[in-house]
């Protein structure tokens, strides 16, 4: 298996220290982001409702509802979980409930999940960490595929590595980068935050973070 190659917009970042009031701005706004379409469409639906011109739709506006609701919460589940407190500074959470929140958001008829941790509690910013790591997952995968999640060593020194399998498979210009702490020349924003906050969750741990792609197979490790 060979490293990735750096990103080819390496040299349009630079290491600055980013302000806890910005990355919480920023943070926010990837909430907000995550959300907004399914609450979107829950309006679309409800106007559909509202208009009495319009009583053959019912049917699809109810279930419109139904779908965008259950989208709604489960992204609001996990970005609790993965940007959120979710508890005291020393709290710990359950690889169950990850597991879960996981499922619920990237599972679907493109991308499957292959979860391979055992059930069991575990600091919380190391659960916040393998979070943010099937995210970035993802993105290495755009026509989708397989995510694997396995666990490496055991206990509170758990690291992961997150192989994901599809055709086309990525790593994401300049993700290495910002996972490493570098900032882009125009700013992080709502988009670019959510792997610069996975790299700070792995210093934060003392994981490395590693990237590396052979064939349609990315792998990211944090061991």
């Amino acid at each position: 298996m060979s490293e990735a190659t750096p990103p080819a917009d390496a040299g349009n970042t630079v290491s600055v220290a980013v302000s806890a009031l910005d990355l919480g701005a920023l943070l926010c706004s990837r909430v907000c982001h995550d959300v907004i379409s399914p609450v979107g469409a829950i309006v679309n639906g409800i106007e559909v409702l509202e208009d009495e011109g319009a009583a053959d739709m019912r049917e699809v506006a109810l279930d419109l509802i139904a779908k965008s609701a259950r989208q709604a919460s489960a992204r609001l589940q996990f970005t609790r979980l993965a940007f959120g407190a979710a508890g005291s500074a020393g709290a710990r959470l359950d690889l169950g409930d990850a597991e879960q929140v996981v499922r619920q958001v990237l599972e679907d008829d493109r991308t499957k999940i292959e979860w391979s941790l055992p059930r069991e509690l575990l600091p919380k910013n190391r659960v916040k960490l393998l979070l943010n790591l099937v995210l970035l997952a993802g993105t290495t995968i755009p026509r989708g595929g397989v995510i694997r999640v396995a666990g490496v060593g055991e206990g509170d020194g758990m690291g992961f590595v997150l192989t994901s399998t599809g055709t086309n498979a990525r790593i994401p210009a300049g993700i290495e980068a910002l996972a490493g702490g570098a900032v882009p020349q125009g700013g992080l924003d709502a988009h670019s935050v959510q792997p610069f906050y996975a790299g700070m969750l792995a210093r934060d741990c003392g994981l490395p973070l590693r990237f590396a792609l052979d064939g349609d197979t990315a792998t990211l490790t944090a061991a």
